[in-house]
């Protein structure tokens, strides 16, 4: 959208859902493009839910931690549901061992969960001769 800033973060809508992934560490700016972003699609387009997939963090500092706060707390407030998965285990340790919270924020192991859990659910797979077919 034209006047917007751009975070280089892809967000794609899966129906009533958007999904999103950090791939890196968040500076200021781009944490603030992030969230508006984020937040004027939510509105715009009657978004119920938001995946935000961390996977691919090495570490998420309290910068991040508290982006994620405060991004969950504007979407629920725009009706939103935002579900952070994918935290690898030794970010999760290095958190806790911060004393690092992210209060309020939902979390899911992985992004399918998370998907699961925001109501989003897969279409039946078409049977293993129909998809040989559909290859031909």
């Amino acid at each position: 959208m034209a006047g917007r800033p751009t975070t280089g973060v892809p967000i794609l809508r899966l129906g009533d859902v958007l999904v999103t992934g950090l791939l890196n560490e968040l500076d200021d700016k781009a944490a603030l493009a992030f969230t508006d972003e984020l937040t004027e699609r939510i509105s715009a387009e009657s978004i119920r839910g938001v995946l935000i997939d961390v996977s691919r963090l090495e570490i998420i500092d309290s910068y991040v931690a508290r982006t994620l706060m405060e991004l969950t707390t504007m979407a629920r407030l725009l009706g939103a549901r935002v579900i952070v998965a994918g935290m690898r285990p030794p970010v999760a340790i290095t958190l806790v061992e911060l004393g690092v919270e992210l209060v309020g924020v939902e979390t899911a192991l992985d992004a399918e969960r998370a998907m699961a859990a925001l109501g989003w659910r897969q279409g039946p797979q078409p049977p293993e001769e129909a998809r040989r077919d559909a290859t031909r």
